[in-house]
């Protein structure tokens, strides 16, 4: 039998969707079936993709470097039952052409989308010139947002069991979504700290801060560095500049003067190793950083969330107890000393609590399934006529 195919669809908006997409993608090579079907991941704002997707990301991030009110105002839109619906028809609508050209190149049993526009665009498709591949949605926030929800998909895997509440209040069948966690990449989250700070190359036994702001090194870090030199402790500091050259540059420079031990890493596939090697992982919000964070049980101090999403994962982190969510006007000196001094140990439990480590091979278990009934109807169909 020829294998099944599996196009895992997702966009280079951030670093998030792209790593939800490789965390399913490793946990299918890993399944017991996994010589049965072929994966493929497609980044569906790639230039190579489409111009005009490509065109449309970089709108949108500059949007989110210079404007971000006018994000707020999109997503509060968006957000909307009615004007939700809207929102996402008119971006499929663009992108329906561009969805024809991959399932045509592919020729998906199953798709499964990472982010709401490619989500959006084949179910479109789907509606408009059928197509025997079943459709799947990872979303990657700790809240609900109406620019996901599109009638038609087969299976939804959300973050919380109050996620998929929400869903069946709303009028979803609750047999088509199903509560994982967010996928994040199989690591090492048990590694000492001992064994991770050495690893980071840090010598001294020092608390630990690791700076991250998503794969754009977002979030100020550059102002985040500044205000840490207000905290009497000595510290040793991470910094994950990602792809942010100017924040890389900018953090070697205060290195040299800070009476911190300040390390430097741009892009790296070593971020559970320093998670392992810090006490507080100053960040950002994003869904799948904080995830990651649960995992390794390790404390964070939230700030200037992206509004919208980023805001809705910091009321969660928050209200589980394993964040402080530093508001606009409050100083990062002594809420990083409040916490080194008096939290750890519980915003450790707390995260630990939050963590869904297996939420990957739950999605693969029930996408392989999925395939199963698939090929099961196909065959007998087959058989009928």
């Amino acid at each position: 039998m020829e294998r099944a195919r599996i196009l895992i669809l997702t966009a280079s908006i951030g670093s998030g969707h792209m790593r939800a997409a490789e965390a399913i993608r490793a946990a299918l090579a890993e399944h017991a079936q996994a010589d049965t079907m072929r994966v493929d991941v497609v980044d569906f704002m790639a230039r190579e993709v489409s111009t005009v997707h490509y065109l449309m990301k970089r709108i949108y991030l500059t949007m989110l470097r210079f404007v971000p009110d006018l994000y707020d105002v999109f997503f509060r839109i968006a957000g909307k039952n009615t004007s939700g619906g809207i929102v996402r028809s008119a971006f499929a609508q663009v992108m329906v052409r561009t969805m024809g050209r991959i399932i045509k190149a592919y020729a998906p049993d199953l798709i499964i989308a990472t982010h709401p526009f490619p989500e959006g665009a084949a179910a479109l498709w789907r509606m408009r010139h059928g197509g025997a591949f079943a459709l799947a949605a990872l979303l990657t926030d700790y809240a609900l947002h109406a620019i996901w929800l599109v009638r038609g998909v087969d299976q939804y895997f959300v973050a919380t069991n109050t996620m998929a509440d929400e869903m069946a209040e709303r009028g979803f069948d609750p047999h088509t979504v199903r509560a994982t966690g967010i996928p994040i990449v199989r690591a090492n989250y048990s590694l000492a700290r001992e064994a991770a700070q050495k690893q980071a190359g840090l010598t001294e036994n020092l608390p630990t801060l690791l700076l991250m702001g998503g794969g754009l090194g977002l979030g100020g870090m550059d102002r985040t560095l500044a205000a840490l030199e207000e905290v009497e402790q000595r510290l040793s500091i991470l910094v994950v500049a990602a792809r942010n050259a100017a924040l890389e540059a900018h953090a070697r420079n205060a290195a040299c003067s800070s009476r911190h031990v300040i390390r430097v890493f741009s892009y790296t596939d070593q971020v559970s190793a320093l998670m392992r090697a810090a006490d507080l992982l100053i960040t950002k919000p994003g869904g799948l950083t904080i995830s990651e964070a649960f995992a390794a049980g390790l404390p964070l101090l939230l700030h200037d969330p992206i509004p919208g999403p980023e805001t809705e994962n910091a009321i969660y982190a928050t209200r589980r107890g394993a964040a402080v969510w530093l508001h606009p006007g409050e100083r990062m000196a002594p809420a990083v000393e409040e916490i080194l001094a008096h939290r750890i140990p519980a915003m450790r439990r707390a995260a630990r609590d939050c963590a869904c480590e297996d939420a990957a091979r739950h999605v693969a278990d029930t996408l392989t399934g999925m395939l199963t009934r698939k090929r099961g109807q196909m065959h007998g169909t087959e058989k009928n006529t």
